[in-house]
């Protein structure tokens, strides 16, 4: 298993966002510059963020995106699910319907009607992530990097956001 890029590239330029003023909108030429990004892929990955709700587009000569809902509404499952979809990770095809030494005419319960352990055993560990996920907010990660990321560095982040005009 394996989340995309577009994950990271969401998960960082939303965090950027959060310190953005309301009412000031970032656009994705000023994030993508800032993270030495394609923009053509994070202009894909916002599109997803819009159709899933956790940004919102300002249009205009000064137009761009703001955060649709507050930090502490924004968990790490809602930025997975945006950019990844909601399927399930694990995809069981059954194949003990198919075993070499079963008449599949006349399949045994034990491989129709009771679930599959492993799938079962996937599906949790799954959930149990989804529910991690759900727990760690954009606001909980703008916390914790106030006390990793010194003063000064995020100052000159917020600063640089706010006199960007390049949009």
């Amino acid at each position: 298993m394996q989340f995309s890029i577009g994950v990271e590239y969401a998960l960082h330029c939303l965090l950027y966002m959060v310190d953005i003023p309301s009412g000031k909108s970032v656009g994705i030429k000023d994030l993508a510059t800032y993270q030495g990004v394609s923009e053509t892929y994070l202009s894909k990955v916002y599109t997803k963020l819009k159709k899933s709700g956790i940004v919102k587009s300002i249009p205009g000569v000064n137009g761009g995106y703001e955060l649709a809902l507050s930090p502490e509404n924004i968990t790490f499952w809602d930025v997975v699910e945006a950019i990844e979809g909601n399927s399930p990770l694990f995809q069981c095809a059954e194949i003990r319907q198919k075993e070499l030494l079963i008449d599949k005419n006349n399949l045994p319960d034990t491989h129709t009607k009771c679930p599959c352990l492993i799938k079962v055993v996937m599906l949790e560990a799954e959930e149990q992530m989804r529910q991690y996920l759900k727990k760690k907010t954009l606001a909980w990660l703008h916390e914790q990097l106030k006390n990793k990321i010194p003063e000064e560095n995020r100052k000159a982040t917020i600063e640089w956001f706010n006199n960007t005009k390049s949009r």
